[in-house]
């Protein structure tokens, strides 16, 4: 019996544990998140829904949005009418089986029925065949990620849990409003028929979905279609890599999503992430820092991260060293003013002092007050320098070409600046845009007294 459990173990493991596990964290073989500047997309599973599915249409027509709708075959057959009006209203319409049934549990032939059937249903209300699949539950098997030729899968970079009614309107919102950047495909449902659904869950999606939508309006975003968003990605760079490389950005990004959560960092931006940041004590020996102060060890310090997937997508878009450094120094000034309120607000920050960080690329932290500094002889700088040489190899404009070409410079620095530093730049900025603000209004009140005065004069009329 041990036997027997342990080889269906093994088979269950190599069917559809394995290969789910490596299209999740590596996207093989599946879409899961797009680029672009201000494009994000929204898509919906489990419906149509005679209930919240107009409702859920006439929300996105509102906002000009356009969303992609993973269907459940028998409801499409069910409601021909919604799946007309999606299609009337330039909306892509998806696969998502015909029955809501995980492929773990069916074998390859019923899964390919399941797609054909669906398909079918979709060509003959709407006249034009689907070829985009979200298998249920996103859970992909062996055969499923070999039919790439016949379907595009699609799964998700961003999943709130709104099938939960318990999860509520306000804190579905806060949870997608953090979400909210370019590129990320986000999964919400518009049935709560399904199993494990809760049946008026899409009530409180629909009222946060319109908080998001009026926020994405505010800052220029727009929600486009699957179909849009795979052909942006295509001309992206990242296209470009080869598959190690994307291998290794896959581990990297993954990595950086456990460190996030096991140290705590917070973002100073949520909307646009960049900079990251944790409170913790100095462990190295002492330093002399900018202005005499001295860091010791024990001292607490604001340690910097900056976000490894902006980091990526800034290198591989970036056609020279001078071109990443240049965005990169622009992001920095972006995030810096409001890391420094940030601190000037909570007692807890204002008592670090320093700002520190590691990094490879530390042309430019001079700029904002920086002191850039060699890491101590050791273990920690030798196995840094390992492990950065390895992902800027990946991220650089030049590749591993320039881990040739002086490489002497390629070593990680410590970068250093008293806290009191940062909060003095931000009263001295303050005080300028203070004094700027008074000098533009002076210049208003004067323009207005000699407005007035004009108006007073009486006017004179020359006779002879």
């Amino acid at each position: 019996m041990q036997t027997l459990l342990l080889w269906l173990f093994y088979i269950s493991s190599f069917y559809a544990f394995i290969p789910g596990l490596i299209s999740r964290i590596f996207g093989y073989r599946v879409f899961r998140k797009g680029t672009g500047s201000k494009e994000f997309a929204l898509t919906f599973d489990d419906g149509p829904d005679p209930r919240f599915t107009p409702q859920l249409l006439d929300l996105l027509l509102r906002y000009n949005a356009k969303a992609t709708f993973f269907v459940v075959g028998a409801n499409a057959e069910r409601y021909p009418e919604l799946i007309q009006r999606m299609h009337a209203e330039g909306h892509l319409i998806g696969i998502h089986n015909y029955v809501h049934k995980t492929n773990w549990l069916m074998r390859p032939a019923t899964v390919r029925r399941q797609i054909e059937r669906t398909a079918d249903i979709i060509y003959n209300i709407t006249g034009e065949r689907s070829t985009y699949y979200r298998p249920p539950w996103g859970i992909v098997n062996l055969f499923d990620i070999s039919k790439r030729r016949q379907v595009q899968i699609v799964l998700w970079s961003a999943m709130f849990g709104d099938w939960r009614e318990k999860l509520g309107s306000d804190r579905l919102t806060e949870k997608m409003l953090a979400r909210l950047n370019p590129g990320e495909v986000m999964l919400l449902h518009d049935s709560g028929t399904t199993l494990g659904a809760d049946p008026d869950a899409p009530e409180h999606m629909l009222v946060a979905l319109e908080r998001t939508l009026e926020v994405a309006q505010s800052r220029a975003l727009r929600s486009i279609r699957i179909d849009e968003m795979i052909k942006m990605a295509e001309n992206s760079p990242i296209q470009k890599l080869s598959f190690g490389k994307r291998l290794i950005v896959g581990l990297w990004l993954a990595w950086e999503q456990v460190f996030q959560f096991l140290f705590q960092l917070k973002t100073i931006s949520p909307e646009d992430p960049f900079l990251h940041y944790r409170l913790r004590k100095y462990q190295g020996g002492p330093i002399k820092m900018e202005g005499d102060s001295l860091l010791n060890k024990g001292d607490k310090v604001i340690e910097l991260h900056i976000d490894n997937r902006q980091l990526f997508e800034l290198g591989i878009q970036s056609r020279s060293s001078a071109q990443l450094a240049i965005r990169m120094i622009r992001r920095m000034e972006k995030d810096m003013p409001v890391l420094a309120e940030r601190i000037a607000s909570d007692e807890g920050l204002a008592e670090a002092k320093a700002l520190y960080g590691v990094s490879m690329i530390n042309r430019g932290p001079e700029k904002f007050g920086f002191t850039v500094l060699d890491l101590p002889n050791g273990l920690f700088a030798r196995s840094t320098k390992f492990y950065l040489s390895i992902l800027l190899s990946v991220i650089h404009p030049a590749g591993g070409a320039r881990l040739k070409e002086r490489s002497e410079l390629l070593v990680p620095k410590m970068i250093l600046m008293p806290v009191s530093q940062l909060l003095d730049q931000m009263n001295q900025r303050a005080s300028h845009e203070k004094t700027v603000k008074k000098r533009e209004r002076k210049q208003e009140e004067l323009a207005l007294k000699e407005s007035v005065v004009e108006a007073e004069l009486p006017g004179v009329t020359l006779g002879h």
